[in-house]
């Protein structure tokens, strides 16, 4: 039996491009190139395969974890070609793995994207930054370019929370101490309560997953750090609210007035493959201004999405706006970007009408070209 070796996979998934390697017994292996999986031209994997994939990479401590909980998550180096996230999990008896690449090289605001304004915010003393989206939208690699922007240009002390590490950053002005939960620190609240003591100016929170992790990460940006944080939501209104929420009833007025005080933006993102090849990625941007601040505290989040509109010389914009400009410059599809819409039926009927539009110009056009004959 001819057997695969991790070496040879991890060295194409670098080649390719690809975002994601896919290891399952019953098919092929299969990459995420653009976005989209495609099958690698190799032997069907059987479950010996998996579990000697698996031995060749995972930890002692996640081996156990995978015979006690059934998987594991961590990372880890290939050589000095790029960084694995790895997730080890079983299914139907057998073992399954997902490895994300994490890219060595860490992308400048301009080629990510970013809002210019993100700058500023990024030398504010205090406060908390939030990026928000789905999984696999590009959050680790836009919170990595702001913290190697920090790290850059301001002598700082940054401490990162993260599960697990993924991009390994060096000291440069600032000194950056990367903490792995499971095998540095216990859990993210636990490393919070702790980073206060660590005199830091800037703390990255890899997820805000619990109650315990927000009331930590919106009281240390309150005593003066600048906090970066991320959550698995879907739009700045939705964000501000997903957060209040998870508080209790008795508590919520407090937090909204410690949210308008604290937070000074929200980065939601999506990612989306762009035409003809790569990926781009949408933003809805919002910065607290004033206004915004008292419709937090005030409860009138609803209103949250009109600010936005009205606060485009702040650089802020609705996640809608931003896919109907990626589309009508060409950069996504229509059926991308409806996907990923807020509002997919508003989007869809701009799409129609424009495009009848064109059709209505190229009719007029040809009406025009007989009268010339």
């Amino acid at each position: 039996m001819s057997s695969i070796h991790i070496d040879r996979l991890l060295e194409t998934v670098i080649k390719q491009g690809a975002s994601d390697l896919h290891l399952t017994v019953g098919r092929p292996p299969v990459i995420r190139l653009h976005g989209r999986l495609r099958n690698l031209e190799t032997k069907v994997l059987g479950p010996d395969d998996t579990v000697a994939l698996m031995k060749s990479i995972t930890p002692d401590r996640g081996q156990q974890e995978i015979q006690e909980e059934g998987g594991t998550d961590f990372g880890f180096a290939f050589g000095d070609r790029g960084r694995f996230r790895v997730a080890v999990f079983r299914q139907k008896g057998s073992l399954a793995m997902v490895l994300r690449l994490i890219p060595n090289e860490l992308l400048s605001f301009e080629t990510i994207g970013l809002p210019t304004i993100c700058r500023a915010l990024c030398r504010r003393p205090r406060g908390l930054f939030l990026v928000t989206g789905p999984t696999g939208s590009g959050k680790t690699t836009t919170l990595a370019s702001m913290i190697n922007y920090v790290n850059t240009n301001f002598d700082r002390h940054i401490i990162t929370v993260e599960d697990p590490v993924e991009y390994y950053h060096n000291h440069k002005k600032s000194i950056i101490n990367q903490r792995e939960v499971g095998g540095d620190v216990p859990t993210f609240a636990e490393a919070l309560r702790r980073a206060l003591r660590q005199d830091p100016d800037v703390i990255l929170v890899g997820e805000l997953r619990d109650l315990e992790t927000m009331e930590a990460a919106v009281s240390a940006a309150e005593t003066g750090h600048l906090v970066f944080g991320t959550l698995h939501t879907t739009g700045c209104q939705g964000t501000v609210n997903r957060i209040i929420d998870a508080f209790p009833t008795n508590q919520q007025e407090q937090v909204r007035i410690q949210l308008s005080t604290n937070l000074i933006a929200v980065l939601s993102q999506a990612l989306m493959p762009r035409q003809p090849k790569g990926m781009v990625a949408a933003y809805e941007f919002m910065v607290v201004t004033p206004a915004i601040a008292n419709l937090i505290r005030e409860n009138k989040t609803y209103r949250v999405d009109s600010a936005i509109q009205t606060g485009k010389k702040f650089g802020m914009q609705l996640l809608d706006d931003h896919l109907w400009q990626l589309y009508s410059s060409g950069e996504i599809d229509a059926e991308d970007a409806v996907d990923r819409a807020r509002n997919p039926g508003v989007l869809q009927d701009k799409i129609d009408a424009h495009l009848r539009g064109s059709e209505m110009t190229e009719i007029d056009g040809e009406e025009k070209d007989e009268d010339l004959n």
